[in-house]
């Protein structure tokens, strides 16, 4: 690794100046994914100072006149420019390929479909696993790269038997590890995560520091292709035959009013459903062979049980019927709540949580934790790395001596304390399990 050199600073060419971090021995041909943000720009700022052959690759991903005039999205066309520029200021080669097809029938599709089948997707997650960690990643190869890098707040740890770790960002507030679940060991492998130890004003800072104009670009917030945030526009334009009419009904399956299409709604919904009634009602579930919305009260939608799919793992291999002490997240935003899963056929997996969780959602993604193996060495052979140990309440370490989920309570010697941060893998949530 190059040392660190300070360089003479100019308002407008500024000396690229590396920064110290692990990374493939030099010199290596690096492919960026610049999604035209000022995270993957700096991406590539920083391993061009250090020394690689760096390759920009920008994906056209779907036809940006659907988005016309929208802000705060990211793959549209002004972003695409913002990456072509970024790459002509760092003197990189630049190259844009038209993925359209595959993100309409991987992403968009699937998209579409979850929602007719009563579910809630994450496009965003469906486009990391099936276009830009399988398509782009395998572009990479056949322009001889040695890793592709991304901008993405994670970290990517190779433990002491040479196996690659994807964990959480330093950053809990701009950690992405939730997104990348579907990531595979041979593709971690091949990745690299530069910005997983540093938080966004430091990267805007560098982005500065390497006279990126995009330095202060606002981060995208929704979904590229949904227009104005609003889904139903995309399904109706696409499949506008997907809105059929049907029954809001209690849980008994009284009919209590009716719909025009499921795809109007999400399990924890509140608004808009149209039921006058004397108790706030939500959105409980969704029952697509029946075409219904079915409704009730805000503690109809506690749950502890659920039944997740197409499991793709990264820690030690299970087998049917062994069970793993971890810490889930059901949405991005969720903190973490401390679980037990246990591993059935056909890669599937029920999950029990320890604490009622609200609004468990069918085609959320259920992301797996374990304990961060670097602060437990002499645990490292137990059954998965977590086996045992002590439990982690909303994401906040309380350590060995759980008690009541109150971290205040906790033993205070920093020494038993138990970091989630090494992502074990995770499935898409198939239902809820009601208890019987």
């Amino acid at each position: 690794m190059p040392s660190s050199t300070k360089g003479h600073y100019d308002d407008h060419y500024p000396t690229l100046v590396a920064v110290p971090r692990p990374h493939p021995p030099l010199p290596s041909r690096i492919v960026v994914a610049m999604s035209g943000g000022v995270d993957s720009s700096t991406v590539a700022a920083m391993l061009k100072a250090e020394g690689h052959e760096v390759i920009g690759i920008t994906l056209q991903l779907y036809d940006h006149g659907l988005v016309v005039g929208k802000k705060g999205a990211c793959c549209a066309g002004k972003d695409i420019y913002d990456a072509q520029m970024a790459a002509e200021r760092l003197s990189i080669p630049h190259y844009v390929f038209d993925y359209e097809s595959a993100f309409k029938e991987e992403v968009i599709d699937k998209f579409i479909d979850g929602y007719i089948k009563g579910e809630t997707p994450i496009p965003c997650i469906l486009c990391n696993q099936k276009v830009k960690f399988r398509d782009l990643l395998r572009a990479a190869r056949q322009l001889n790269a040695d890793a592709m890098a991304t901008g993405h707040y994670v970290r990517k740890i190779v433990n002491d038997f040479g196996e690659s770790e994807l964990h959480k960002a330093v950053d809990e507030n701009k950690d992405q590890s939730y997104f990348l679940f579907t990531t595979t060991q041979e593709q971690l492998d091949f990745l690299m995560f530069p910005l997983g130890g540093m938080n966004k004003d430091e990267t805007r800072k560098l982005a500065r520091s390497y006279g990126l104009e995009l330095a202060d670009k606002p981060d995208s917030q929704d979904i590229c292709f949904v227009p104005n945030g609003d889904y139903r526009q995309v399904i109706e334009k696409i499949r506008p035959g997907s809105f059929i009419q049907g029954n809001i009904v209690d849980s008994y399956g009284a009919i209590l009013g009716g719909h025009n299409g499921i795809i109007n709604y999400t399990v924890g919904q509140r608004r808009g459903i149209g039921i006058a009634n004397e108790q706030a009602i939500y959105v409980v579930a969704i029952d697509a062979a029946k075409n219904e919305v079915i409704v009730g009260t805000k503690d109809k939608l506690k749950g502890k049980n659920l039944l997740i799919r197409d499991i793709n793992w990264l820690g030690r291999e299970i087998k049917e019927d062994d069970e793993v002490e971890c810490l889930v997240k059901l949405r991005s935003t969720h903190k973490g709540s401390t679980a037990k899963l246990r591993m059935l056929d056909n890669d599937m997996a029920y999950v029990t949580l320890y604490e009622e969780y609200f609004a468990i959602t069918p085609g959320q993604a259920c992301v797996v934790y374990g304990v961060d193996s670097s602060l437990n060495p002499s645990k490292r052979q137990l059954s998965d790395l977590e086996r045992g140990l002590s439990q982690c309440i909303d994401g906040t370490p309380i350590g060995l001596n759980r008690k009541a989920h109150d971290a205040t309570t906790a033993d205070t010697d920093n020494s038993s304390f138990i970091h989630y941060t090494r992502v074990l893998g995770g499935g898409w949530i198939e239902k809820e399990i009601k208890d019987t």
